[in-house]
């Protein structure tokens, strides 16, 4: 590992960190080492990692003293947070500063942070278009992360920003996928009206971020969207269906009014929200990226369709 350039990924365990440090060992020959970091360095998939290659290392992402012992000596760093673990902005915005302190400690070359869009620049909170949650957002689980770009910006870090997508693995554990009717027909609903949605399967947002690393400079200060097309091809006849907005903030599971108000940001703005994932860049970054049709080849046995 002495003669490679070491990047932390926080977050190894978790869907995007664990891809990114799956990318990175995938090619034990290039110039790269990986530091996975994670809260429980015994876990068993902690454990699996360091028998895959990787240096294990337990950090705390809510204590800057922490990141800055795991950051030490390193190259690059991967930055996300996990919103969905606790649901409160505030907490995911001191999360995101203190990793952005700590990059900057370790004198870090490269850093890429996972982000999304802060969507009150669109949609003030005087705007009702999207009712205000929590007294000061609109899409809370966008917004903190939104927010927190200045974090890594305003202390000069060489960061790149890298939006997310929906991730197709959703259809799968988050029961957001075609549901079987009384004929037998399946219906997708959404409430996105007639507007494309952006995806991409959760492991090619590790692989477009190992291509952003290998590219270096060239990402720097940019923003980049990470994104693939989205089709149904699932072999069965599929209606999709519009769920109204409203409909689907009153639905009974906690993070309705969050997620509606996600989609509705999505439709109102679908112009600017696809324009900001660009499919052939992402391609260009991770040449195995996964269209629609390929990702459901792989999975479609997972979906729970009934």
């Amino acid at each position: 590992m002495a003669d490679k350039k070491i990047i932390a990924v926080v977050g190894a365990t978790g869907t995007q960190g664990g891809a990114l440090v799956r990318a990175i060992l995938s090619e034990p020959q290039g110039p790269f080492a990986v530091r996975a970091l994670t809260r429980n360095a015994n876990s068993e998939k902690a454990q699996e990692l360091k028998r895959l290659g990787a240096e294990v290392v337990a950090a705390d992402i809510d204590n800057v003293n922490s990141l800055k012992l795991a950051f030490h000596g390193v190259y690059g760093v991967f930055c996300v947070t996990f919103y969905w673990e606790h649901c409160m902005p505030e907490r995911e915005m001191a999360q995101a500063a203190a990793m952005a302190q700590a990059a900057r400690n370790a004198g870090a070359t490269h850093v890429i942070w996972s982000t999304l869009e802060d969507t009150r620049k669109l949609v003030p909170l005087k705007d009702n278009r999207l009712p205000t949650i929590m007294e000061k957002y609109k899409v809370p689980h966008f917004d903190g992360k939104g927010a927190s770009n200045d974090a890594f910006r305003q202390i000069g870090l060489p960061t790149t920003y890298m939006l997310g997508s929906f991730y197709w693995e959703n259809l799968i554990y988050m029961q957001m996928g075609p549901k079987k009717q009384a004929d037998g027909t399946f219906v997708f609903a959404l409430p996105l009206g007639d507007k494309r949605l952006p995806g991409i399967a959760a492991d090619d947002i590790g692989k477009c971020a190992f291509g952003i690393f290998k590219r270096g400079a060239q990402f720097i200060g940019k923003t980049v969207g990470m994104a693939a097309s989205f089709t149904r091809a699932l072999r069965q006849k599929v209606v999709y269906q519009h769920v109204p907005f409203d409909e689907y903030r009153g639905l009974d599971f906690p993070a309705a009014k969050d997620l509606a108000n996600m989609f509705q940001f999505q439709h109102d703005f679908e112009v600017e929200f696809c324009a900001a994932r660009n499919v052939e860049l992402s391609r260009s970054l991770n040449p195995s990226l996964l269209s629609f049709d390929g990702w459901l080849l792989k999975n479609k046995e997972k979906l729970p369709l009934n």
